[in-house]
């Protein structure tokens, strides 16, 4: 089958259009004919060496797909051959085939097309484990969402409007700023390089109080202003670390705010508690159909082409996702 594939460690420019084996069924799977991919930072780690989880090489990244269902694997109960599914890969997703645990796949909603679904499972399956389940994010508390104009960030803006929370969406450019505001309706934007400290631009929006919630996949600097803008009782979500930097969090900054750090590992969420997760897409799927969200794609590419998607990512030039597709 054809596959951008990943012959040696380096940057989107090593990737390759070529040929990799077709995958084999396995118990517990679907065997996947790819129509589209979502495209994620883990795929720039990944095809770098630098995930926590590392395939043996040959092997194609693209960590989630949509597409149709080719073959049912034994035991799994509930799918057939042709129906619509989006799957959750860990990697081998850029490619003609995949195969996916059946407890990760999810039958596309009527109405949504392909190239949808693949910006979806991974951005929001993320974002409401961690306002749900990890931060317990209630109506009418303030939510500040860090890289908000990437693909988990515009999904945490959603799932907060949806939820009944005040946003905050942080961002350090204009273009990014202007598009929150005119693509996703967010009031309450504030500028990371700006003049006015982040944490003071936020108590500026709150009053003093600060947020009660905190979704940060930045890391590095952001962290540390964080700290410093959480509400008495807040919840800073640790995501991910986009700044290339793991920061420390200062104790005495969470003992005096009586605040708390919180973990967000999704990965191992989908695996110990597949149930929990699959109704969170049940909430996620019943908010899109009444049009409460839907994901952004700002660049779409044909799968071929995916470095170039790789790299508008790693240059910060994607506001949502980026997508690639097959025909």
């Amino acid at each position: 089958m054809k596959a951008l594939v990943c012959t040696q460690h380096g940057p989107p420019s090593s990737l390759t259009w070529g040929e990799l084996d077709d995958p084999g069924i396995a118990k517990g799977a679907l065997r996947i004919g790819v129509r589209a991919a979502g495209v994620n930072f883990p795929d720039t780690l990944i095809i770098e060496g630098k995930y926590q989880f590392q395939p043996p090489i040959p092997f194609a990244p693209g960590g989630e797909v949509a597409g149709v269902v080719l073959e049912v694997g034994e035991g799994v109960e509930g799918y057939a051959v042709g129906d619509r599914v989006m799957a959750l890969t860990g990697w081998s997703g850029f490619a003609e085939q995949v195969v996916a645990p059946a407890f990760k796949c999810f039958r596309i909603p009527d109405g949504m097309d392909y190239a949808t679904a693949s910006a979806f499972g991974m951005t929001y399956g993320t974002s409401i484990y961690a306002l749900v389940q990890r931060g317990g994010l209630q109506p009418g508390e303030t939510l500040l969402v860090h890289g908000a104009s990437g693909g988990v960030g515009t999904a945490a803006i959603q799932i907060g409007q949806a939820m009944g929370a005040t946003v905050i969406a942080s961002t350090g450019t204009p273009a990014k700023r202007d598009a929150l505001r005119d693509t996703f309706g967010v009031e309450h934007v504030v500028d990371t390089r700006g003049e006015t400290a982040l944490k003071d631009a936020v108590k500026g929006v709150t009053g003093g109080r600060g947020a009660d919630v905190i979704f940060d996949p930045v890391g590095g600097d952001v962290f540390e202003q964080s700290l410093r803008c959480v509400n008495w009782g807040g919840r800073i979500l640790v995501i991910g670390f986009a700044s290339g930097t793991i920061p420390a969090a200062k104790a005495n900054l969470m003992l005096l705010k009586g605040s708390a750090v919180v973990g967000v590992f999704w990965g191992a969420f989908t695996m110990k508690e597949a149930d929990a997760n699959a109704k969170n897409f049940e909430q996620l799927f019943a908010w899109y159909e009444q049009g409460k969200l839907t994901p952004h794609i700002s660049h779409q590419f044909p799968m071929a082409e995916g470095a170039k998607a790789l790299d508008a990512l790693i240059n910060r030039e994607v506001i949502g996702k980026a997508v690639l597709t097959l025909d």
